[in-house]
């Protein structure tokens, strides 16, 4: 973003703070305009002659350019895995809980790993039908990205949330 003195170009397209077209003006007098009025001259575009210029409010432009480099960053990011731990012998209630936890989790944007610990080789079918259930359970709020792993230890299932899937299909509440 080029501001105030780094503009170089000897004439600018002044657009006024409350956007009012102000017509090709030199730049000497866009800056006296801009410290007058107490605001900032931002050049919007570099690709046409004269540059389009527009006054905004002190700190106004970088704010706005920090929020777009941040919602850069963000969307460039993949969703952020948050394991839930559970055991093959859960209760209901239990079981409740930590679906409910998982689908909020979801529903902010996170993905889900979910991990049951396995005390020995039996319980690996009581877990992988656990997370089965499990996923169907979720599945309004994520899809499953990897399917039932069940490895000496534990078995685990990771899954993304829909929003996710919605924002990269161009569909649904979350699309932009």
């Amino acid at each position: 973003m080029i501001m105030n003195e780094r503009i170089k170009a000897s004439e600018v397209r002044l657009t006024g703070v409350d956007g009012e077209d102000l017509g090709v003006v030199s730049r000497a007098e866009a800056l006296e305009l801009a410290r007058r009025l107490g605001v900032d001259l931002v050049c919007e575009s570099l690709y046409s002659s004269p540059p389009p210029c527009r006054l905004i409010g002190k700190g106004t432009a970088k704010d706005r350019l920090n929020k777009e480099r941040r919602n850069e960053r963000r969307e460039g990011q993949a969703p952020k895995a948050k394991e839930i731990r559970l055991t093959p012998q859960i209760e209901e209630h239990d079981y409740e809980t930590k679906a409910r936890q998982a689908g909020k989790l979801l529903e902010a944007g996170n993905a889900v790993q979910l991990v049951v610990k396995l005390g020995n080789a039996k319980e690996g079918a009581a877990a992988k039908e656990l997370l089965e259930r499990l996923a169907r359970d979720l599945s309004p709020n994520g899809a499953k990205e990897t399917g039932v792993q069940v490895s000496g230890k534990q078995a685990a299932v990771r899954l993304r949330p829909s929003a996710l899937r919605d924002r990269q299909r161009g569909t649904g509440p979350y699309a932009t």
